[in-house]
Protein backbone atom coordinates (compact mmCIF):
# COMPACT_ATOMS: atom_id res chain seq x y z
CA UNK A 1 0.00 0.00 0.00
CA UNK A 2 1.72 3.72 -0.97
CA UNK A 3 0.27 6.01 1.30
CA UNK A 4 0.79 9.82 0.76
CA UNK A 5 0.70 11.94 3.63
CA UNK A 6 -0.41 15.83 3.21
CA UNK A 7 1.36 17.53 6.49
CA UNK A 8 0.96 21.44 6.63
CA UNK A 9 4.24 23.69 5.87
CA UNK A 10 3.17 26.38 8.22
CA UNK A 11 6.08 24.45 10.83
CA UNK A 12 8.42 21.29 10.33
CA UNK A 13 7.00 17.98 10.54
CA UNK A 14 7.66 16.80 13.42
CA UNK A 15 7.70 20.32 14.67
CA UNK A 16 10.34 21.75 16.68
CA UNK A 17 7.84 23.09 19.49
CA UNK A 18 4.55 24.18 17.99
CA UNK A 19 2.87 22.47 15.46
CA UNK A 20 0.08 19.92 16.74
CA UNK A 21 -0.93 19.33 12.63
CA UNK A 22 2.13 18.41 11.80
CA UNK A 23 2.77 16.74 14.98
CA UNK A 24 -0.45 14.00 14.05
CA UNK A 25 0.73 13.94 10.64
CA UNK A 26 3.99 12.92 12.02
CA UNK A 27 2.61 10.15 14.29
CA UNK A 28 0.69 8.70 11.61
CA UNK A 29 3.29 8.74 8.84
CA UNK A 30 5.60 6.89 11.40
CA UNK A 31 3.50 4.91 12.34
CA UNK A 32 2.60 3.39 9.10
CA UNK A 33 5.56 3.16 8.25
CA UNK A 34 6.64 0.78 11.30
CA UNK A 35 3.88 -1.27 9.30
CA UNK A 36 5.16 -2.22 6.74
CA UNK A 37 3.35 0.64 4.56
CA UNK A 38 5.39 2.82 1.61
CA UNK A 39 4.69 6.03 3.13
CA UNK A 40 5.63 9.42 1.28
CA UNK A 41 5.51 12.44 3.67
CA UNK A 42 4.60 15.87 2.02
CA UNK A 43 5.86 18.50 4.31
CA UNK A 44 8.80 21.10 4.58
CA UNK A 45 12.01 20.30 3.18
CA UNK A 46 13.62 20.43 6.71
CA UNK A 47 11.06 17.62 8.24
CA UNK A 48 12.23 14.60 9.03
CA UNK A 49 10.51 10.98 7.99
CA UNK A 50 11.77 6.99 8.02
CA UNK A 51 9.50 6.84 5.15
CA UNK A 52 10.22 9.09 2.19
CA UNK A 53 10.34 13.11 1.96
CA UNK A 54 8.44 14.91 -0.44
CA UNK A 55 8.76 18.42 -0.54
CA UNK A 56 9.03 22.07 -2.52
CA UNK A 57 8.95 24.64 0.83
CA UNK A 58 12.31 24.38 2.41
CA UNK A 59 10.62 25.73 5.83
CA UNK A 60 7.94 26.74 7.44
CA UNK A 61 6.50 29.82 6.64
CA UNK A 62 6.01 30.34 10.31
CA UNK A 63 9.86 30.06 10.79
CA UNK A 64 10.75 31.75 8.20
CA UNK A 65 8.52 34.89 7.38
CA UNK A 66 10.53 35.75 4.43
CA UNK A 67 7.87 33.40 2.73
CA UNK A 68 4.35 33.92 1.26
CA UNK A 69 1.84 31.54 3.33
CA UNK A 70 -0.57 31.19 0.19
CA UNK A 71 2.31 30.66 -1.96
CA UNK A 72 3.50 27.97 -0.13
CA UNK A 73 0.69 26.07 0.61
CA UNK A 74 -0.21 26.28 -2.90
CA UNK A 75 2.69 25.17 -4.64
CA UNK A 76 3.29 22.10 -1.81
CA UNK A 77 -0.76 21.05 -2.33
CA UNK A 78 -0.02 21.09 -6.12
CA UNK A 79 3.28 19.11 -5.77
CA UNK A 80 1.14 16.15 -4.50
CA UNK A 81 -1.43 16.18 -6.33
CA UNK A 82 0.15 16.30 -9.33
CA UNK A 83 1.71 13.35 -8.40
CA UNK A 84 -1.22 11.72 -7.14
CA UNK A 85 -1.56 8.72 -9.12
CA UNK A 86 1.84 7.78 -8.39
CA UNK A 87 -0.24 6.35 -4.97
CA UNK A 88 -2.99 3.82 -3.92
CA UNK A 89 -4.45 6.94 -1.18
CA UNK A 90 -3.69 10.33 -0.31
CA UNK A 91 -4.24 11.26 3.47
CA UNK A 92 -4.80 14.68 4.66
CA UNK A 93 -4.08 17.04 7.17
CA UNK A 94 -4.22 19.93 5.66
CA UNK A 95 -7.93 21.23 5.97
CA UNK A 96 -10.23 21.96 3.30
CA UNK A 97 -8.24 23.47 0.43
CA UNK A 98 -6.75 20.14 -0.91
CA UNK A 99 -10.28 18.97 -1.21
CA UNK A 100 -10.83 21.27 -4.33
CA UNK A 101 -8.71 19.15 -6.06
CA UNK A 102 -10.41 15.63 -4.71
CA UNK A 103 -12.73 15.41 -7.80
CA UNK A 104 -9.44 15.75 -10.42
CA UNK A 105 -7.59 12.78 -9.26
CA UNK A 106 -8.63 8.89 -9.32
CA UNK A 107 -6.63 8.85 -6.07
CA UNK A 108 -8.36 8.51 -2.93
CA UNK A 109 -8.56 10.61 -0.21
CA UNK A 110 -9.41 10.50 3.29
CA UNK A 111 -9.21 13.62 5.23
CA UNK A 112 -8.74 14.35 8.80
CA UNK A 113 -11.02 17.20 9.68
CA UNK A 114 -8.40 18.59 12.96
CA UNK A 115 -10.81 21.63 13.47
CA UNK A 116 -13.09 24.21 11.50
CA UNK A 117 -11.27 27.85 11.67
CA UNK A 118 -14.68 29.07 10.65
CA UNK A 119 -18.03 27.90 9.77
CA UNK A 120 -17.36 29.30 6.88
CA UNK A 121 -15.23 26.42 5.40
CA UNK A 122 -17.75 23.94 5.99
CA UNK A 123 -18.95 24.57 2.55
CA UNK A 124 -16.08 23.28 0.58
CA UNK A 125 -16.30 20.01 3.02
CA UNK A 126 -20.20 20.21 2.36
CA UNK A 127 -19.34 20.03 -1.90
CA UNK A 128 -17.41 16.95 -1.40
CA UNK A 129 -19.09 15.13 0.41
CA UNK A 130 -19.95 12.32 -1.90
CA UNK A 131 -16.42 11.86 -3.23
CA UNK A 132 -14.32 12.20 0.26
CA UNK A 133 -14.07 9.79 3.38
CA UNK A 134 -14.17 12.34 6.65
CA UNK A 135 -12.97 11.55 9.51
CA UNK A 136 -13.51 13.96 13.12
CA UNK A 137 -11.13 13.84 15.65
CA UNK A 138 -13.62 13.71 18.33
CA UNK A 139 -17.64 13.59 18.37
CA UNK A 140 -17.83 16.76 19.60
CA UNK A 141 -16.22 18.38 16.70
CA UNK A 142 -18.42 16.84 14.36
CA UNK A 143 -20.63 19.07 11.59
CA UNK A 144 -24.38 17.36 11.00
CA UNK A 145 -24.14 18.75 7.29
CA UNK A 146 -21.12 16.05 6.91
CA UNK A 147 -20.44 12.65 5.76
CA UNK A 148 -17.77 10.83 8.55
CA UNK A 149 -16.83 7.22 7.70
CA UNK A 150 -15.21 7.31 11.48
CA UNK A 151 -13.92 8.86 14.28
CA UNK A 152 -10.15 8.36 15.14
CA UNK A 153 -8.90 10.22 17.98
CA UNK A 154 -5.15 11.38 18.29
CA UNK A 155 -2.41 9.11 19.63
CA UNK A 156 0.77 9.77 20.78
CA UNK A 157 3.68 7.79 21.26
CA UNK A 158 4.30 7.21 24.91
CA UNK A 159 7.70 6.87 24.54
CA UNK A 160 8.17 10.50 24.25
CA UNK A 161 6.35 11.19 27.69
CA UNK A 162 7.50 9.90 31.18
CA UNK A 163 5.29 8.75 33.84
CA UNK A 164 5.99 10.33 37.16
CA UNK A 165 4.15 9.37 40.28
CA UNK A 166 5.74 12.45 42.40
CA UNK A 167 5.35 15.29 40.69
CA UNK A 168 6.33 19.32 42.10
CA UNK A 169 3.54 21.36 43.49
CA UNK A 170 2.72 23.59 40.91
CA UNK A 171 -0.09 24.30 38.28
CA UNK A 172 0.99 24.11 34.45
CA UNK A 173 -0.79 25.48 31.47
CA UNK A 174 0.50 24.20 28.53
CA UNK A 175 -0.69 25.62 25.19
CA UNK A 176 -1.17 28.68 22.51
CA UNK A 177 -1.45 31.60 24.59
CA UNK A 178 -4.74 33.31 23.52
CA UNK A 179 -7.80 33.91 25.11
CA UNK A 180 -9.42 30.66 23.36
CA UNK A 181 -7.20 28.42 25.76
CA UNK A 182 -7.74 30.70 28.84
CA UNK A 183 -4.73 31.62 29.78
CA UNK A 184 -5.61 34.38 31.94
CA UNK A 185 -8.43 32.17 33.30
CA UNK A 186 -4.79 29.81 34.44
CA UNK A 187 -3.76 32.50 36.23
CA UNK A 188 -6.88 33.41 38.42
CA UNK A 189 -7.13 29.63 39.44
CA UNK A 190 -3.60 29.27 40.35
CA UNK A 191 -3.45 32.34 42.51
CA UNK A 192 -6.75 31.68 43.86
CA UNK A 193 -6.02 28.02 44.81
CA UNK A 194 -2.78 29.37 46.28
CA UNK A 195 -0.18 27.26 43.90
CA UNK A 196 2.63 28.60 41.86
CA UNK A 197 1.84 28.11 37.91
CA UNK A 198 4.18 27.99 34.98
CA UNK A 199 3.29 28.89 31.46
CA UNK A 200 4.83 27.63 28.73
CA UNK A 201 3.41 28.35 24.81
CA UNK A 202 3.56 29.95 21.91
CA UNK A 203 2.40 33.93 22.46
CA UNK A 204 -0.47 34.03 19.30
CA UNK A 205 -1.61 36.83 20.80
CA UNK A 206 1.00 39.57 21.59
CA UNK A 207 -1.71 42.05 22.77
CA UNK A 208 -3.50 39.22 25.06
CA UNK A 209 0.04 38.36 26.42
CA UNK A 210 1.11 41.69 27.29
CA UNK A 211 -2.57 42.75 28.78
CA UNK A 212 -3.57 39.66 30.31
CA UNK A 213 -1.01 37.26 31.04
CA UNK A 214 2.28 39.61 31.73
CA UNK A 215 0.82 41.95 34.51
CA UNK A 216 0.53 38.99 36.78
CA UNK A 217 4.00 37.38 35.90
CA UNK A 218 6.29 37.06 38.82
CA UNK A 219 7.74 34.95 41.66
CA UNK A 220 4.54 32.40 41.57
CA UNK A 221 3.57 32.73 37.88
CA UNK A 222 6.19 31.97 35.17
CA UNK A 223 6.10 32.16 31.65
CA UNK A 224 9.25 29.81 30.43
CA UNK A 225 8.77 30.01 26.71
CA UNK A 226 7.77 27.75 23.98
CA UNK A 227 9.00 24.84 25.02
CA UNK A 228 10.45 21.62 22.78
CA UNK A 229 9.45 17.98 23.45
CA UNK A 230 12.09 17.20 26.45
CA UNK A 231 11.23 20.33 28.07
CA UNK A 232 7.75 19.63 26.95
CA UNK A 233 7.74 16.05 29.13
CA UNK A 234 9.33 17.62 32.03
CA UNK A 235 7.06 20.34 32.52
CA UNK A 236 4.00 17.84 32.31
CA UNK A 237 5.33 15.07 33.95
CA UNK A 238 6.60 17.42 37.14
CA UNK A 239 3.69 19.34 36.91
CA UNK A 240 0.64 18.81 40.16
CA UNK A 241 -2.25 19.21 37.38
CA UNK A 242 -2.57 20.64 34.16
CA UNK A 243 -5.04 23.51 34.41
CA UNK A 244 -6.95 23.59 30.69
CA UNK A 245 -9.97 26.61 31.07
CA UNK A 246 -10.34 26.45 27.53
CA UNK A 247 -12.83 29.33 25.79
CA UNK A 248 -13.91 27.45 22.95
CA UNK A 249 -15.28 24.31 21.85
CA UNK A 250 -12.15 22.27 21.64
CA UNK A 251 -12.02 19.81 18.52
CA UNK A 252 -8.96 17.94 20.65
CA UNK A 253 -6.61 18.61 23.15
CA UNK A 254 -3.50 17.38 22.40
CA UNK A 255 -1.53 18.42 25.83
CA UNK A 256 -4.42 17.41 27.98
CA UNK A 257 -3.50 13.35 26.72
CA UNK A 258 0.01 14.45 26.83
CA UNK A 259 -0.68 15.38 30.33
CA UNK A 260 -2.29 12.27 31.62
CA UNK A 261 0.32 9.90 29.00
CA UNK A 262 2.73 11.19 32.26
CA UNK A 263 0.25 10.55 35.21
CA UNK A 264 -0.60 13.99 35.42
CA UNK A 265 -4.29 15.00 36.46
CA UNK A 266 -6.29 17.99 33.76
CA UNK A 267 -8.96 20.16 35.65
CA UNK A 268 -11.01 21.67 32.16
CA UNK A 269 -13.31 23.95 31.08
CA UNK A 270 -15.58 21.10 29.89
CA UNK A 271 -16.18 22.53 26.47
CA UNK A 272 -15.54 20.59 23.32
CA UNK A 273 -14.05 17.10 23.65
CA UNK A 274 -13.21 17.39 27.07
CA UNK A 275 -15.82 14.71 28.12
CA UNK A 276 -14.44 12.16 25.51
CA UNK A 277 -10.55 13.13 27.11
CA UNK A 278 -11.16 13.11 30.92
CA UNK A 279 -13.21 10.65 33.13
CA UNK A 280 -14.20 12.96 35.66
CA UNK A 281 -12.60 12.09 39.41
CA UNK A 282 -10.30 9.26 38.03
CA UNK A 283 -8.10 11.27 35.74
CA UNK A 284 -8.45 14.62 36.31
CA UNK A 285 -12.05 17.33 36.84
CA UNK A 286 -14.95 19.10 34.37
CA UNK A 287 -15.45 22.35 35.95
CA UNK A 288 -17.52 25.15 34.29
CA UNK A 289 -15.46 28.46 35.56
CA UNK A 290 -12.87 29.54 37.31
CA UNK A 291 -14.29 29.48 40.72
CA UNK A 292 -15.73 25.71 40.35
CA UNK A 293 -11.82 24.80 39.27
CA UNK A 294 -10.44 26.49 42.59
CA UNK A 295 -12.75 23.99 44.57
CA UNK A 296 -11.43 21.04 43.03
CA UNK A 297 -7.63 21.60 43.40
CA UNK A 298 -7.49 20.52 46.65
CA UNK A 299 -9.38 16.98 45.36
CA UNK A 300 -6.19 16.67 42.78
CA UNK A 301 -4.71 14.32 45.47
CA UNK A 302 -7.04 11.71 45.44
CA UNK A 303 -6.66 11.25 41.48
CA UNK A 304 -4.26 8.06 41.10
CA UNK A 305 -1.87 9.07 38.85
CA UNK A 306 -0.96 5.89 37.35
CA UNK A 307 -4.65 5.52 36.35
CA UNK A 308 -4.32 8.58 34.52
CA UNK A 309 -1.84 6.70 32.36
CA UNK A 310 -3.35 3.90 31.84
CA UNK A 311 -6.73 5.61 30.28
CA UNK A 312 -4.37 7.46 28.36
CA UNK A 313 -2.32 4.63 26.70
CA UNK A 314 -5.53 2.63 26.41
CA UNK A 315 -7.35 5.33 24.76
CA UNK A 316 -4.90 7.81 22.79
CA UNK A 317 -1.56 5.71 21.88
CA UNK A 318 0.09 5.92 19.16
CA UNK A 319 -0.38 2.28 17.95
CA UNK A 320 -4.70 2.76 18.55
CA UNK A 321 -4.49 5.78 15.95
CA UNK A 322 -2.24 4.10 13.67
CA UNK A 323 -4.41 0.79 13.65
CA UNK A 324 -7.11 2.85 13.00
CA UNK A 325 -6.27 4.67 10.03
CA UNK A 326 -5.01 0.82 8.51
CA UNK A 327 -8.07 -0.04 9.11
CA UNK A 328 -10.09 3.02 7.25
CA UNK A 329 -7.33 2.82 4.33
CA UNK A 330 -7.83 -0.59 4.10
CA UNK A 331 -11.40 -0.98 3.63
CA UNK A 332 -11.87 2.89 1.67
CA UNK A 333 -9.04 0.84 -1.04
CA UNK A 334 -12.11 -1.82 -1.23
CA UNK A 335 -14.32 0.36 -2.36
CA UNK A 336 -12.69 2.95 -3.97
CA UNK A 337 -15.47 5.75 -4.59
CA UNK A 338 -18.02 4.23 -2.79
CA UNK A 339 -18.49 5.30 0.95
CA UNK A 340 -16.99 3.09 3.45
CA UNK A 341 -19.52 1.65 6.40
CA UNK A 342 -19.56 3.86 9.43
CA UNK A 343 -16.80 1.90 11.28
CA UNK A 344 -18.17 3.44 14.86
Amino acid sequence: MKIAILSPVAWRTPPRRYGPWEQVASTVAEGLVEEGLQVTLFATGDSHTNGKLASVIPQGYEENRELDAKVCECLHISHLMERADQFDLVHNHFDFLPLTYSALISTPMVTTIHGFSSPRIIEVYKKYNSINYYVSISYANRAEQLNYVTNIYHGIDPGFFTYNPQPDEYLLYFGRIHQDKGTFEAIQIARQAGFPLIISGLIQDQQYFQEKVMPWLGDNIKYLGNANPAKRDFLLGNAKALIHPINFDEPFGLSVVEAMTCGTPVVAFNRGSMQELIVPQKTGFLVDNVHQAVEVIPDINLIERSACRNWALSQFSKNKMVQGYKKLFQQVLANKRGKVSQLV
